[in-house]
């Protein structure tokens, strides 16, 4: 499989961007170092052109009925202008993808999907749309750019009449961004560093990435690559699908029962719905590291005796912290805040503490 080029893959080659495949897209991974970006964000202002995620449309008297019932969580209590994070859960147990529920308009949403599974979200909505609703996949004219950090509203509001302050956590407004008319100005992050993500046409996507250095300049606002996107969302505890989520793992081990509503019918909810009564097996944990070490992905979990009792999903050093942090599952007896647990690193087992997320505290 070929990978694709986002639609600024050049903007990013001159700005110094180390270029690997990821998710099928050649993306930007760093261009300076990861902890200076990490602190960038934490600190001030950074942006991420996360251009390769998938955007669908889906309208019609139908789209509510059909995303009800391909979703967990309960879109039927969106306001226009409110969003949702929910998952598609498949017929086996396990996680289709993640995404986020945008209502924008009385029969208008737009749902926004991992970039790695586009083509599986989009063939798995259509096989349940006996709804009669209208689908339109606008991923590849859509650009999509993550200004976040506690200077983001500062740099965005010097170019947006949309009184930013008014957006709340989960909410979006449709407005006009550096001239450009009808950008989706979105709270939600993926950070905990607060901050906007814009949803811009490609055509206009050069100029706004232009028009928010400009706005930023002042805040020392710099590009950032996904090595410090990932360890500002595991700082957080938030799952990436295909490391700590995957068509394997149930939306109740991964800690995310809250977005499964058990008010409604959805795929496999009848299933979900007796594993919630009877009580999962193993649970996604967060840990802290004690000793010195660094978890990776991959890495085994042991308990004192040297058992493997799990594998690291997510790990690496918290720019924070300076510790080791990670996640993983484990059996639910090993799941409790508190508890001892150890690190296969390299052949030794490297102590650590169960730690409910988040690994730092945000405003």
């Amino acid at each position: 499989m070929s990978v694709r080029q986002i639609p600024l893959h050049s903007l990013h080659v001159a700005l110094g961007a180390k270029m690997i495949p990821f998710a099928g897209f050649e993306m930007p991974v760093r261009y300076a170092s990861d902890i200076e970006e990490h602190l960038t964000v934490r600190q001030s202002v950074g942006v991420f052109d996360v251009s390769h995620m998938g955007e669908f449309i889906i309208q019609g008297k139908g789209a509510l009925p059909l995303i009800q019932y391909v979703t967990s969580n309960d879109a039927a209590k969106l306001s226009v202008g409110q969003a949702q994070y929910s998952c598609f859960p498949n017929d086996t147990g396990g996680i289709v993808d993640d995404l986020l529920v945008y209502r924008l308009d009385n029969e208008q949403y737009m749902l926004v999907v991992n970039a790695s599974n586009i083509e599986k979200d989009w063939s798995w909505i259509n096989r349940f749309n006996s709804f009669g609703a209208e689908l339109q996949n606008i991923s590849d004219s859509t650009c999509l750019f993550a200004i976040q950090g506690p200077r983001a509203l500062d740099t965005l509001q010097k170019i947006t009449p949309v009184n930013l302050r008014d957006i709340p956590y989960y909410h979006f407004r449709s407005g006009e961004l550096a001239g450009v008319p009808d950008v989706i100005l979105s709270n939600t992050g993926y950070t905990g560093a607060g901050g906007f993500e814009v949803y811009v046409p490609r055509q206009q996507a050069e100029k706004l990435w232009h028009a928010i250095f400009e706005a930023g300049a002042e805040y020392g606002i710099k590009p950032i690559g996904l090595g410090a996107r990932d360890t500002l969302r595991l700082e957080m505890g938030f799952c990436l699908y295909g490391n700590d989520i995957d068509d394997t793992t149930s939306p109740l081990e991964a800690g995310l029962g809250w977005i499964t509503k058990f008010t409604k019918t959805f795929v496999n909810s009848e299933a979900l719905r007796k594993q919630k009564e009877e009580g999962v097996k193993r649970k996604l944990i967060g840990f802290k590291m004690i000793e010195r070490g660094i978890p990776r992905h991959g890495y085994a979990i042991i308990d004192e005796q040297g058992n493997k009792i799990g594998t690291v999903t997510s790990g690496s050093q918290s720019p924070s912290l300076n510790i080791g942090i990670g996640m993983g599952y484990v059996p639910t007896e090993f799941s409790t805040p508190g508890k001892e647990i150890f690190i296969d690193i390299r052949g030794k087992g490297v102590r650590a503490v169960v730690h409910k997320p988040p690994f730092i505290e945000t405003k």
